[in-house]
């Protein structure tokens, strides 16, 4: 009996040492009674006393309760590790660590039994050891056990829901402890290995996953009320947290790689909600230097499933989205264009794979099938993480990868192996074009700089004005909309979203700063470009009201941001110009376009006299504006840009009072102190060749423009009338000669060319009124791949 072993009596008694006898005395006759306390505090005084004695007292409680265990006296075994607890718990000595490797293997013994009962108490004790901090190192003391059976015990399937979410609490409590235990512990193995992560991480996983009906709470988890900490799921969470928060730089990635194979091995790439709960449970929690290792992680992940279906790479994306929006301005690292360079190589894979059909690059039909409704998710998604990636970074780096996505755009005849059947040909490269445009579009999103010469860089501007002359219609707006993020630095766009008419533009309480030296410097080397973009954008036949709607926003940007009396008087004779190209109509546009055209004219003019602020420029401007009204209101923006707009079937030349009058507002502004010479001046764009052409024509035909020296700057102000006229002729020269007689003063040879048999007539039209003989028209020429960029 119990109460007879604790009480021997005679000489044998006598001779049994003290601290037996301490340890017997503590064990009631009815263990419901509990452990007895007087006697308890005896024990202890006489552990602390004799220090020497206490790895002796837990060898000697070990044995009790293995013997208490195996005879199922499962009250004795509760006072047990009652008694090692508050021993534990008392005794800070440098004996402390052979008692502990007592109490150690009376827990394993408790974890090892069948009773749940006994595995929850066991734990218990375990996780108030972890709590104590030690004033010895332990050289020998091993977790591996305890990891692994916390690990099973948080995947209990026990029949009974109520007891297996107790022993599924308990072990993830373990878990916790002998993470607590360990990971500032040098001499203990190290708990961030492979082998230890791959256990712990999958059973939190396991746990969180249950509760996934629970969101992800912001970063602290300590305002968690006592009822959410019964959930085994919010649990979960807070040793996730627990965790993560004390990984250093070298322990990342044995942190977060079991998490990636966990949502490979169970498919839950694909539904995104719990993989990103996961990873903003990560993000929120590692510290914010280290984020950049979790998205470099995340992006080699990316890679590594670049053969995966769709819907777990678009996963994997939306996981790298929200990861860039939490993480700090630095969670790029010092990679910052290889993260840029993944994500559009991901972008291009998803292009071929949609216009393949397949994954396997040879044009083998691929296992699996290719749904082209889930590429084009992809696709979206990675250009949001793109812009979500340029958000987090500084203007100078943002600037950088513009730059990289811009020489990523392929252009015909400089990426020949776009042409093939593995990339989808011509419409493979359109693809391309479109999706790193769109990337562009995110990238300039709420880009603000002070330079304008350095957010638009020859390297970077040239190109991309080069794809404004395109003639996919979609090309050339995703280039104007990239134009107005750089250039809008005051939040101005939305004011200008539709074009209209507006009496007071008071009202729109527009953002207006002086022109800086910078900008001035800017204009004055870029003006021109920008002008004759403007001017060919409207001459292209599939522009529609969108395209005209963000001119007319470019041209308001323009006049606000980068506007000083020179620029201003050349957007009025850019203004005047396009009037004069809807009039002449020697484009041959539809009847809609030349509409559109005067409205855009009218509505920019309307805007310019107001921001000038001379009246009587103002009072020309509004009079053509009212007898328009009366007259010919389909050449108002109110009456073009709607969705059903009354338009006349045809429109004959206009004359008098609708039309705006150069010399009356040269009279006017002149009278103002502005430049009446320039004024009076008609402009006249720099490349004015048939717009018609394809666009390596085009482009062609822009390389030999540049390649004439005397007409660089065309329309320079200052400069001696000697000097203008002499312009003036070589500009008339360059619009009117055969292209034969150009290309030989630009130096180049074209007898090689193949050319068309001549006209029938032996003469063809200029466009000009003028006849040449034998001369063939740009478009009709084939030019050699050298001669296109």
């Amino acid at each position: 009996l119990p109460a007879a072993e604790s009480r021997v009596c005679g000489c044998c008694g006598a001779l049994r040492p003290r601290y037996k006898r301490l340890v017997d005395n503590i064990f009631p006759e009815d263990p419901e009674d509990g452990l007895v306390k007087a006697n308890m505090e005896k024990l202890t005084f006489y552990a602390l006393s004799a220090p020497e004695k206490l790895d002796r007292i837990g060898a000697y409680l070990s044995e009790r309760l293995s013997r208490d265990v195996a005879r199922h006296r499962y009250g004795y075994v509760c006072i047990a590790m009652e008694a090692l607890d508050q021993l534990l718990m008392a005794c800070h000595c440098q004996s402390i660590n052979l008692f502990v490797e007592s109490f150690l293997k009376m827990v394993r013994k408790l974890l090892e039994a069948d009773k749940p009962n006994l595995q929850i108490l066991g734990t218990n004790s375990f996780v108030k050891f972890a709590n104590i901090e030690e004033d010895t190192a332990s050289y020998h003391r091993s977790y591996d056990f305890f990891v692994s059976r916390f690990s099973e015990m948080c995947h209990s399937s026990y029949e009974d829901p109520d007891i297996r979410t107790k022993i599924r609490m308990a072990g993830i409590n373990g878990l916790q402890g002998v993470v607590r235990k360990t990971v500032n512990d040098d001499l203990q193995s190290n708990i961030w290995d492979p082998q230890h992560m791959d256990k712990i991480v999958p059973s939190l996983l396991f746990n969180l996953q249950s509760g996934e009906g629970t969101e992800s709470r912001s970063p602290s988890p300590l305002q968690a009320s006592e009822k959410e900490k019964e959930s085994p799921a919010e649990l979960t969470e807070r040793c996730f947290r627990e965790l993560l928060g004390r990984a250093a730089y070298g322990n990342i990635k044995n942190a977060v790689t079991p998490v990636l194979m966990h949502l490979d091995n169970h498919s839950l790439w694909e539904g995104k909600t719990f993989a990103v709960r996961c990873f903003k449970i990560i993000m929120y929690s590692i510290q914010s230097q280290h984020s950049h290792l979790v998205i470099q992680q995340l992006l080699g992940h990316l890679d590594a499933n670049s053969k995966n279906s769709a819907t777990v790479r678009a996963g994997i994306v939306e996981v790298l989205l929200e990861a860039a929006a939490i993480a700090s301005s630095g969670s790029v690292g010092p990679t910052v264009l290889e993260v840029f360079n993944t994500l559009l190589r991901q972008l291009r894979l998803s292009v071929d794979y949609e216009l393949t059909g397949s994954y396997d690059a040879s044009g083998n039909i691929g296992i699996k099938i290719i749904k082209t409704h889930e590429e084009r998710q992809l696709q979206e998604a990675v250009i949001r993480t793109i812009g979500s990636f340029a958000n987090t970074l500084p203007t100078y780096q943002r600037s950088e990868v513009m730059l990289f996505i811009m020489g990523k755009i392929p252009v015909p005849g400089v990426h020949p192996a776009l042409t093939n059947a593995g990339s989808g040909g011509c419409e493979g490269t359109r693809m391309i074009q479109i999706m790193l445009l769109k990337s562009l579009v995110q990238v300039t999103t709420g880009f603000q700089t002070t330079n304008m010469l350095t957010a638009l860089p020859n390297s970077f501007l040239e190109p991309l004005l080069s794809f404004s002359l395109m003639e996919d219609p979609e090309v050339r707006l995703l280039v104007l909309t990239i134009l107005l993020s750089v250039i809008d630095r005051h939040d101005n766009t939305p004011k200008f979203s539709s074009i209209s008419i507006i009496s007071d533009i008071s009202v729109l309480k527009l953002k207006v700063d002086k022109c800086s030296r910078q900008d001035n410097l800017f204009m004055k080397k870029h003006a021109q470009q920008l002008y004759r973009h403007i001017y060919l954008a409207c001459k292209e036949q599939s522009s529609g009201p969108q395209h005209f709607e963000t001119l007319y926003t470019l041209l308001a940007l323009i006049s606000m941001e980068l506007a000083n009396e020179e620029v201003v008087v050349d957007l009025i004779r850019l203004a005047l110009a396009l009037q004069e190209l809807a009039q002449t109509n020697e484009e041959s546009l539809s009847v809609y376009n030349r509409c559109a055209v005067h409205a855009l004219s009218a509505a920019y003019l309307n805007l310019i006299c107001q921001l000038t602020t001379v009246p009587t420029f103002c009072q020309h401007i509004h009079e053509v504006i009212e007898m328009r009204q009366k007259e010919v209101p389909f050449l108002l923006p109110e009456d073009v840009f709607i969705e059903n707009p009354k338009l006349p079937a045809s429109l004959e030349k206009l004359e008098g009072d609708v039309l705006f009058q150069q010399s009356k507002i040269t009279e006017v502004l002149g009278g103002s102190g502005y430049n009446t010479d320039r004024l009076a001046t008609p402009y006249i764009p720099q490349f004015t060749g048939n717009t018609h052409l394809s666009t390596c024509t085009r482009t062609c035909a822009q390389l030999l423009l540049r390649s004439v020296a005397p007409i660089r700057r065309v329309d320079s102000v200052g400069m001696e009338e000697q000097e203008r006229e002499r312009r003036r002729q070589v500009v008339e020269k360059f619009q009117k000669a055969p292209f034969e007689e150009i290309a030989a003063h630009c130096g180049f040879s074209l007898s090689a060319l193949p050319r068309p048999p001549p006209s029938p007539s032996g003469t063809i039209s200029s466009g000009y009124g003028q006849t040449q003989s034998r001369s063939v028209p740009v478009y009709e020429m084939k030019f050699p791949d050298l001669c296109v960029y």
